[in-house]
């Protein structure tokens, strides 16, 4: 619709006849399509009913698209080509995640959630409207796909020196039941200092069989080369990470250590014992943080024997950062990085509350690592500096998974 005399007085009796709200909204739909229109005839270079030489493409009808805005919600017509494809770039293409909780919302409604309550989370994401069920099966198609290609793609042709292990919890209903379902996420630091979401898998619980197949999986994804695994002292994670990535050494979250420790100390001692802690990983090298750990043991083993004894059964597991380039030492003595990403996952799942199905729990917490990963992709700054990486020796990891397989079959 072009925006002529004929045009605007038509529009302006429809303005005198509605209400003051009604007319702001009519005016806003009115002028965002005339720029959608506008632009697409810059784009293919000719207007509607237009011949010209410069033509690129055709006009093929429209398709409809609702945008909710302040003014209202504005039922646009966006142009289809016969060849080719236009979006306008006056709108917002829904991002992943959007997509995935609209997709969860409605998915949720069908399997009997309250109206009120899909309502309100319609509500929560800014759309009063909702979507209908034909666009809810498309999304979720189309995500379903885009998830599934992502979280299976070949790993192979590079290295991840360093892997990050760590799990959050959600609720779902699994045979009419609301149980804790565990999302296990592992990311990885490649031989260039970039860091990627390699895997991420949703199961019952957090066991040691569960974390031995997600990581059985990544290596026949192709993982290679990892020196060094990061996470928390779960057994059975532990214990996976032994038997499947053989090689590797283990670090021991010192966030997840500290805690444990101070769980064994009067509340009055902790912020003290905290501190004390904490100057073992203050060190400049390998030796000073070793000689350290054995200074703050025997001191703090005066009053708290547990304490002196947890760190002398956890040193090797807490200190192993210390074989590594210290310049990586601060981001890699911890899983904080995954737990920042783990909290994004809880925001945006924390909107559906309990999931119809783990199906729709790993769509949505898919979509949160997939747009995290393309973000790391074209972000300015690695995770760490490509000529610090450097300073890392490649382990023969190929020849020791060879040993161990003949001594195993010896």
């Amino acid at each position: 619709m072009a925006l002529d005399q004929s045009a605007l007085l038509e529009l302006l009796e429809i303005l005198k006849a509605s209400e003051a709200s009604e007319r702001i909204r009519q005016a806003a739909e009115t002028i965002y399509q005339a720029l959608i229109e506008a632009e697409l005839t810059a784009v293919i270079g000719a207007a509607p009913n237009e011949r010209t030489p410069t033509r690129v493409a055709q006009r093929n009808g429209h398709r409809s698209r609702t945008l909710t805005t302040t003014a209202g919600d504005l039922e646009l017509q966006i142009p289809k080509l016969r060849t080719g494809s236009f979006f306008p770039s006056l709108l917002e293409r829904r991002r992943r995640v959007d997509q995935a909780l609209f997709a969860v919302v409605m998915e949720a409604y069908l399997h009997g959630v309250s109206t009120r309550k899909v309502d309100d989370l319609v509500k929560a994401l800014g759309a009063d409207t909702g979507i209908s069920k034909s666009e809810v099966s498309r999304i979720c198609a189309d995500l379903d796909t885009e998830v599934a290609a992502f979280r299976d793609r070949s790993l192979a042709g590079q290295r991840f020196p360093y892997l990050f292990l760590d799990a959050t919890y959600c609720k779902a209903r699994v045979n009419r039941r609301v149980v804790s379902q565990a999302v296990i996420v592992a990311t990885g630091v490649t031989a260039d200092g970039r860091r990627e979401v390699i895997g991420f898998s949703v199961g019952d619980s957090e066991d040691g069989a569960f974390w031995t197949a997600f990581l059985r999986s990544l290596k026949a994804r192709g993982l290679a080369g990892v020196q060094l695994v990061i996470s928390d002292a779960h057994a059975g994670l532990v214990a996976s990470i032994g038997a499947v990535l053989l090689g590797a050494a283990w670090q021991r979250c010192r966030v997840h250590f500290l805690r444990n420790v101070l769980a064994g100390v009067p509340k009055g001692s902790a912020e003290m014992v905290a501190a004390a802690i904490r100057t073992i990983f203050a060190q400049p090298t390998p030796d000073m943080v070793r000689d350290q750990l054995a200074v703050i043991a025997g001191m703090l083993g005066r009053q708290f024997p547990k304490v002196e004894a947890m760190l002398h059964e956890a040193a090797d597991d807490i200190l192993a950062f210390a074989a590594f380039p210290p310049a990586h030492w601060k981001k890699i003595w911890s899983t904080n990085p995954l737990e920042r990403l783990n909290k994004e996952i809880k925001r945006r799942t924390d909107v559906v509350g309990v999931f119809p199905n783990p199906e729709a729990l790993l769509r949505l917490a898919g979509a949160v690592l997939v747009e995290a990963h393309d973000e790391w992709q074209v972000a300015n700054r690695r995770y760490l500096s490509e000529s610090s990486m450097a300073l890392l020796t490649p382990p023969d990891t190929d020849q020791q998974e060879v040993a161990h397989t003949e001594l195993m079959t010896a």
